[in-house]
């Protein structure tokens, strides 16, 4: 048959079943159109157009082209490709990048049949796609800004500035990610390379006592099938502990469903896969523990060796006994939060090749350095024998933390010295890769007649699934964060992390404390309610101050910014009439008494070409932009001079990526390295530089465990606060949520308001539609449509207030953006809908009834 693919006309003689999606990228090396969840056809990643259609090429076949034609970034010619480019990347509707492509060309076939699209109109038709980073709101901004141009035959200019801190300086390397021309790691095509498949236990609980490859070593196109026996080194990985197996053994017991047997490696992914199917493993099914409190009790099974439980922390502080005595109102309540899927549109995929005697690995995950020291441990090499690039990812919020295909695709290469891919299915990674914790908290809160706070009590049980991945910082950041952004005299709290069969949980944006916030802001009104405090004036009147003390009795001694917030949301709270309020505090990802540090390198290669080298993880929320800024800022070097590399060939040193916690600590390295930098170039010009090399550094060493008795508590290196006003219509629905952050300094504001966006987008989410749902240690689904992501249609009015109250040590008084901007949203939207219907929800999701809502009517409740 023949057809057209970007105006070329193709003879096609293969098999008519094959998707458009595997031809686009494994026939022709098409690689604009990516692969987000095929064959589920849910995220809209792969959209390409079909004659003048919207199709999902993971769901077409090539039947279906026949005489048509089929359109990709690559065929919208020159002046659609630069428009598009520029639109996205001016109007910040490009974070990660891995589902725009798609949405290029969805919103071309719109143009294409509506030259002026209204907003409502954009919406619609992008709801075949998802979106995890931005919220959606700059999506339409940058589609809206296309179809201006293309109706008047316009060019689309990038803006123009210096790239110093505050500037809208474009985000690096953007225009790449719009097209769809950025490689990501399954993008990556090396000579000779195979490609592998994982066997996952089929069960959550399970002796495994015999695993028969021997069919599928028999399949043609099979090269070599690997089990727990040929690690070559120690097969038991951690990011803190190491309690999790490269593979299950023979011999051993499974501990979740995402638990990797084995790993077929074969001439192609296809055949991989099928000689998965082929292995027979024998099993001895175990009653999983898949219920948190009843896994604490004496009697249940053992999890691992050392007990069911992972972690407890506690801290206390004042006579709780007093203060309940004599608290004038009293709020109580058992809240309970749900599992949640990150959702990120890239799913987890590792190339690794020979090295020398060593291997280089291309990962895609959160942190380049603790890659290289687990693929180390895995391989029983030295560190400098293995070589890990960062691949920057198509997002992450804390799900690629640990590691998934890395270690599997560098064992691969380095025993068969051959190029390897092992790449995960949207079913594989929904099920392999840890979640945001379920966590049940039982929550007391007391204040005087004046309306300030006396007491904080609260015992928080989180279920941390099969392994501890960072499990115990989860709980503990839920512990430091009970008492919200408040001054709370008296404290008593409890945090304790529970092994079980369930997936296990990890990392995800909030990090334990978008939970607290729920629980604690919802006890908050209802002490209002109870003593007829003002929502408002009740925050602000016990927000911290400088000076105040957090529930780890750190003293804040600068930066205090709850306040400035609350005042920014102020005159909308007195004039809406269905708001739901909350605050947020969210520390920066740094303390707790483990020493971090960055390294960073500026290199001058050419008059026009200057390296900035850094360790941290580029997924989406602009780490290079910000190290571009900082460069620019510090020297006033032109932006386009600078590229930036993370490599850990590079030796620049720095921990995972989490919070904001790379703006921070690469922000000052840089400002250090800068600083000869600066010096030299009153005297010298960039041509006489050529060849210099400038090292920068910057090290938090001063902060405290939790629970210490030290002198002076010091639990974490930062804070940034927030404030959230949720507003409803006269129906019940959101209507708008209005959000106020202190970041310190707002290095861009364009990647400013975009990552509180998408962190909004994700917190409504984790409000009322998400939810992960477990069934016998399984989950219910691994379908990614069924997660609950909103669409685009879906997201009601955002307002993005930038505050900026600078905090002591962060460069130029920078916070965190990256956390907080979901910390306060469910709260706030509990609030909200409590003042419409007077009824308290103590459980999330939170299911909003489409009709018969009772609608509140000055305090009281009346049948609408």
């Amino acid at each position: 048959m023949k057809f057209t693919l970007n105006g070329e006309v193709i003879e096609y003689n293969g098999d008519p079943e094959l998707p458009l999606l595997t031809y686009l990228r494994e026939d022709v090396g098409i690689l604009s159109a990516k692969d987000g969840c095929a064959p589920q056809a849910a995220c809209g990643c792969c959209t390409v157009q079909l004659d003048d259609k919207a199709v999902l090429s993971c769901v077409t076949k090539m039947s279906r082209v026949k005489g048509k034609a089929v359109t990709t970034t690559e065929g919208l010619g020159e002046y659609r490709q630069e428009v598009f480019a520029n639109s996205f990347v001016s109007c910040g509707g490009v974070q990660c990048g891995f589902c725009i492509p798609g949405i290029v060309m969805q919103s071309n076939v719109l143009i294409n049949k509506n030259a002026e699209p209204s907003r409502a109109d954009i919406e619609k038709a992008l709801t075949p796609n998802l979106c995890r980073c931005t919220g959606y709101k700059k999506i339409v901004d940058s589609v809206e800004m296309a179809a201006e141009a293309i109706r008047k035959e316009e060019e689309v200019k990038l803006p123009e500035g210096n790239g110093r801190i505050g500037s809208r300086q474009p985000k690096y390397h953007a225009a790449d990610l719009v097209l769809g021309q950025h490689h990501y790691t399954d993008d990556i095509r090396l000579p000779g390379m195979k490609e592998g498949a994982l066997k996952f236990s089929e069960h959550p609980r399970a002796k495994v006592r015999k695993i028969d490859t021997s069919a599928a070593e028999k399949m043609d196109g099979v090269i070599r099938i690997f089990t727990a026996q040929d690690v070559p080194g120690d097969r038991q990985i951690g990011l803190i502990k190491q309690d999790w197996p490269l593979m299950v053994a023979e011999g051993e017991t499974t501990r979740y469903v995402g638990d990797v047997l084995a790993l077929v490696v074969a001439e192609t992914d296809a055949i991989a896969r099928k000689a998965v199917a082929e292995i027979n493993v024998d099993y001895e099914v175990l009653e999983p523990v898949t219920d948190m409190h009843e896994a604490l009790k004496p009697d249940a099974p053992k999890i691992h060796p050392q007990g069911n439980q992972l972690s407890r922390s506690y801290t206390s502080r004042g006579d709780m006994a007093a203060a309940e005595a004599n608290a004038a109102y009293i709020a109580q309540g058992v809240f309970e939060t749900q599992m949640i899927e990150h959702g990120f549109m890239e799913p987890e995929c590792t190339v690794a090749e020979p090295l020398d005697d060593g291997v280089k690995v291309y990962s895609s995950g959160q942190g380049v350095f603790d890659d290289r020291n687990q693929v180390a441990k895995i391989l029983g090499l030295p560190i400098e024998k293995v070589r890990v690039i960062l691949v920057p990812n198509g997002g992450g919020f804390g799900g690629k933390e640990d590691l998934t295909t890395q270690g599997h695709a560098a064992m691969a290469a380095y025993l068969m010295q051959v190029p390897v891919k092992v790449r995960l299915t949207r079913d594989e990674s929904i099920a392999m890769h840890p979640k945001r914790h379920p966590i049940w908290m039982d929550y007391k809160v007391g204040c005087d007649e004046n309306g300030k706070f006396t007491f904080v009590k609260v015992k928080f049980v989180g279920d941390t699934g099969a392994y501890a991945s960072v499990g115990m910082k989860v709980l503990e950041r839920s512990a430091g964060h009970a008492t919200g952004a408040y001054n709370v005299p008296v404290t008593d709290v409890e945090a304790i992390a529970v092994y079980t069969n369930n997936l296990p949980c990890g990392a995800m944006r909030g990090f334990g404390v978008n939970q607290s916030a729920f629980g604690l802001e919802s006890l908050i009104d209802e002490l209002c309610e109870k003593g007829g405090f003002d929502r408002w004036q009740f925050r602000y009147d016990n927000a911290l101050q400088d000076g105040d003390m957090t529930a780890t009795g750190q003293v804040i001694e600068g930066g205090a910014g709850a306040r400035e917030t609350l005042l920014a949301v102020k005159e909308e709270y007195d004039t809406t009439v269905y708001k739901g309020i909350a605050c947020g505090i969210k520390n920066t990802g740094i303390g707790n008494g483990m020493p971090d540090e960055s390294k960073a390198r500026v290199q001058i290669l050419a008059p026009d070409k200057v390296l900035v080298d850094h360790g941290w993880t580029e997924m989406g929320q602009g780490v290079n932009t910000v190290a571009q800024q900082v460069v620019c800022n510090e020297t006033g070097i032109d932006p386009n001079f600078i590229e930036v590399r993370v490599d850990t060939v590079s030796e620049q040193e720095a921990g995972m990526t989490t919070a904001s916690r790379a703006t921070s600590l690469v922000g000052n390295a840089l400002i250090d390295a800068c600083q000869q930098l600066k010096e030299d170039l009153q005297t010298h010009s960039l041509d006489e530089l050529v060849g210099r090399s400038y090292e920068g550094h910057f090290c938090v060493d001063w902060t405290t465990k939790p629970g210490a008795m030290v002198e002076k508590v010091y639990t974490h290196y930062s804070y940034s606060y927030a404030t959230q006003l949720v507003t409803l219509d006269d129906d019940g629905r959101i209507q708008k949520i209005t959000a106020a952050h202190d970041a310190g300094k707002i290095f861009n504001p364009t990647l400013f308001e975009g990552q509180l966006e998408g962190s909004i987008h994700m917190g409504l989410g984790y409000a009322i539609s998400e939810e992960l749902v477990m069934v016998d240690g399984r989950p219910k689904t691994t379908r990614l449509r069924d997660c609950g992501i909103l669409r685009a249609k879906e997201m009601p009015e955002m307002e993005i207030i930038g505050v900026e109250v600078p905090d002591p040590y962060g460069p130029y008084g920078a916070k965190g953006v990256g956390e907080i901007g979901l910390v306060p949203t469910a709260g706030a939207v509990a609030n909200a809908l409590y003042q419409y219907d007077g009824v308290r929800r103590h459980k999330l999701p939170m299911r909003i009834p489409r009709r018969g809502l009772k609608k509140r009517v000055n305090g009281h409740s009346s049948k609408q």
